[in-house]
């Protein structure tokens, strides 16, 4: 993964190149990055099956003011049942990167394929049924950096009516903010796998209200690759989910 001669310059100009997603580091880390003088990389979990193979790896950085920084490095790619090319994700919040690898981790892609179409219809049926979402938990807000949070979700969403300069600058306010997974699951789409997963943005702001955007990712796209839309609330959410898959 590593090379032993490898300068951190040259290390983090290795992992910003590969990462799909390195334009959703902020800025603030992007710059703390810059005056980084040693680094150290170990994996930090893995997943293996005939048709995923899924890595995380932690790399921490020691920068000029005595203080460290941490990314995390998602890779993965198709096992030996289903060849994929690698790809490599990062991200500057653990707590990010595990929602990033249980899309990956949890999806169907871990099952084999099935031959006998009336059993998999059958599996596909009862796959609805269990997946009636539980009662929601509490909120537990958690203050962190909340406003570029908020920012970085917006600026990576693809959709030409995503929410516009209004909600943007609403979510200036937002001091503290929650993640929930409302919906995911795996369609057939013009012939071929597509992972569809549903979540809530909400953000505590500076006055007390609340508010929330809804960000759907999913690899319904002509090369499958991950794709962002957001949207001011559930149900236009849920409606471009439904025009993705033409399922009503």
């Amino acid at each position: 993964m590593s090379d032993p001669y490898e300068t951190t310059e040259q290390h983090l100009e290795r992992l910003l190149r590969c990462a799909l997603n390195s334009f959703d580091l902020s800025d603030t880390t992007v710059d703390r990055l810059g005056t980084a003088l040693a680094h150290n990389s170990a994996l930090h979990s893995s997943h293996h099956s005939s048709v995923l193979h899924r890595e995380t790896y932690r790399h921490s950085y020691l920068l000029s003011d005595g203080t460290t920084l941490t990314l995390w490095e998602l890779v993965h790619g198709g096992g030996r049942a289903v060849p994929a090319p690698r790809r490599h994700e990062l991200y500057d919040d653990e707590g990010e990167a595990q929602l990033a690898a249980s899309r990956l981790a949890g999806s169907h892609w871990d099952t084999p394929a099935l031959g006998d179409d009336s059993l998999r219809e059958d599996l596909e049926a009862l796959a609805l049924l269990m997946s009636v979402p539980p009662a929601p938990l509490p909120r537990m807000y958690a203050p962190d950096n909340s406003a570029d949070h908020a920012r970085r979700v917006l600026r990576r969403a693809e959709n030409g009516d995503r929410p516009g300069a209004a909600t943007a600058g609403r979510l200036r306010a937002a001091f503290a903010h929650h993640i929930t997974q409302v919906f995911g699951r795996q369609y057939r789409v013009d012939g071929r796998d597509a992972g569809f997963t549903l979540y809530e943005h909400a953000f505590l702001l500076l006055d007390g209200s609340e508010t929330s955007v809804w960000e759907v990712e999913h690899t319904a796209t002509p090369d499958g690759r991950h794709m962002c839309e957001v949207y001011d609330d559930e149900q236009t959410a849920r409606l471009a989910m439904e025009d993705r898959t033409r399922i009503c």
